[in-house]
């Protein structure tokens, strides 16, 4: 299957919202416990809150289908922070996440920032650093009472 990455578009915003809920669900599994997945997925916005940030100037990266379907995605903040990175489970090992990234490199260097940073999944943490990044520090905390982590990187752009 062909894939091309464009602008996210404010019709995009369920398709986004459900890829993200499917990676979660589907693919969260293989390194959080059910009750970290719940607590993960209960902490994540609907359709509503991706035009929100859309239009409060957060940049989001689609990658489509040949149908124009959006099947992955990254959400970019204007000061290098890669907030969202997922993929669908049925698109994963495409090298969508890859191209994602190297895409958020470019233009995060356009909105002039010299830094990209994340907080990464144990599940996202390879494509991080197969992008580039390093990890700064795994980051233990609680959501909504349940323990989870993830990993605290950073890639210098500049």
């Amino acid at each position: 299957m062909t894939y091309r990455i464009r602008p996210f578009r404010v019709d995009d915003a369920d398709a986004v919202a459900q890829v993200m809920s499917a990676a979660i669900q589907q693919i969260g599994p293989r390194a959080y416990s059910p009750e970290q997945v719940a607590a993960w997925r209960a902490r994540h916005p609907g359709a509503e809150r991706f035009v929100e940030r859309f239009e409060a100037g957060d940049s989001i990266l689609v990658a489509v289908d040949t149908d124009d379907m959006p099947v992955a995605y990254a959400l970019l903040e204007s000061d290098g922070h890669l907030d969202h990175l997922y993929c669908h489970p049925h698109h994963t090992r495409r090298g969508l996440a890859d191209r994602l990234l190297a895409e958020a490199d470019r233009l995060a260097n356009s909105l002039g920032a010299d830094r990209l940073y994340t907080e990464a999944s144990e599940l996202a943490r390879a494509a991080f650093q197969r992008a580039g990044y390093r990890v700064l520090h795994r980051r233990d905390f609680e959501l909504d009472g349940v323990p989870i982590h993830n990993f605290a990187m950073e890639k210098d752009i500049s």
